[in-house]
């Protein structure tokens, strides 16, 4: 097993550098406990991109993640774009990154520590001991199709066109992630779809179903997107693996996030090429950048993904889950996760109490 690594930091924008921040400290630890050299190269992104080079992916930064084992991302995006012409926004280099690195799948945990049952929206019965992994298809669908844009007709008005379409190809191996993954957790998938209107998610039924053949220990159910968002809410636990196109693997894996009190605790992997991207779910929070009041958890939950997926080192992952129960159940929260009775601490200190826990259990 290597014991050197090129990660590639990208911090982005609004709170993106924040959490980026606290995300190194749990890598010094790491590298200085395991002996190992971790080589940061922060190149800017996003917004960050477009000021420094005035596209949100710059030719460099894009170098850089293709030569690294794994990427670092902040987050992207802030109201100061909003008038960039739609190929210059800050987004725009998510799914650049993603379709240079050939991510095609997401993997995105929506989990619930027990310290936080009390901070979701819905009666603890419901959501005490979820665990569930949305298994998004990241590079395909609509987000990506052909034709698109928007076009002035002849009589002055316009029209907006975007294209859902799905090769066969890029099902099956999508379906072959969810499937794998499934067979080291509870063993049940999921597919959502709306083949019943939908042909593009017509063929994904049927090409799920073809490749399930081969996976035969895993249970396959399909449901339809709307009643999955339903029973999200009505009854997620009986939900292992989510397996969903990009747009609806989006939408829905927001909703799962807010089962388990913040979509500041969720990390995500995006994994398919030779090197994987590692991110939280939420977005660049531009009203509380600068604050310190952002939760970093989310940002160390996906250094552990990275060490998973990536460098095929489970231990990192099971300290940084376990170090971050350990903070929860002292009661620490930043704004987000915040209940009565508990103590409320920002960013920088959220990052260091983790810190602490994870040198004592490091060995």
């Amino acid at each position: 097993m290597k014991n050197e690594y090129n990660i590639a930091l990208l911090p982005g924008d609004g709170i993106g550098p924040e959490v980026s921040g606290e995300a190194v400290k749990v890598l010094k630890v790491l590298e200085s406990k395991l002996g190992l050299t971790l080589k940061l190269n922060e190149v800017p992104v996003g917004g960050a991109g477009d000021e420094a080079t005035g596209h949100p992916l710059p030719d460099d930064s894009l170098e850089t993640a293709r030569k690294a084992d794994a990427v670092l991302l902040g987050a992207v995006g802030g109201p100061q774009w909003e008038n960039l012409d739609f190929s210059l926004r800050p987004e725009r280099a998510l799914l650049g990154l993603r379709s240079s690195l050939k991510l095609y799948a997401n993997l995105r945990p929506a989990k619930i520590f027990p310290a936080l049952v009390e901070a979701s929206t819905l009666k603890q019965e419901v959501v005490e001991g979820l665990d569930i992994l949305v298994v998004r298809e990241l590079t395909g669908g609509i987000y990506f199709g052909e034709p698109r844009g928007v076009e002035t007709l002849a009589d002055g008005s316009r029209k907006g066109v975007n294209t859902l379409v799905y090769s066969e190809e890029e099902i099956d191996r999508i379906a072959r992630v969810g499937f794998d993954v499934a067979r080291k957790r509870k063993k049940n998938v999921v597919s959502v779809d709306k083949a019943n209107v939908l042909e593009c998610t017509g063929l994904w039924r049927e090409v799920v179903g073809k490749v399930h053949q081969d996976f035969q220990d895993v249970v396959l159910s399909n449901m339809y997107v709307d009643n999955c968002a339903m029973q999200l809410v009505r009854n997620p636990k009986q939900f292992d693996v989510i397996l969903t196109t990009n747009m609806f693997g989006d939408i829905l894996s927001d909703e799962a996030s807010m089962l388990t009190g913040s979509i500041g605790m969720l990390p995500s992997a995006s994994v398919g090429g030779e090197t994987g991207m590692y991110e939280p779910i939420h977005g660049s929070a531009p009203d509380i950048a600068g604050k310190n009041m952002a939760n970093p958890l989310a940002m160390i939950l996906s250094v552990g993904m990275m060490f998973k997926y990536s460098f095929d080192r489970e231990e990192p992952n099971e300290w940084i889950e376990s170090a971050v129960e350990a903070v929860l159940d002292r009661g620490c929260r930043t704004l987000d996760i915040m209940s009565k009775g508990m103590k409320e601490v920002g960013t920088r200190a959220m990052g260091d109490f983790i810190v602490q826990e994870l040198e004592a259990r490091v060995k």
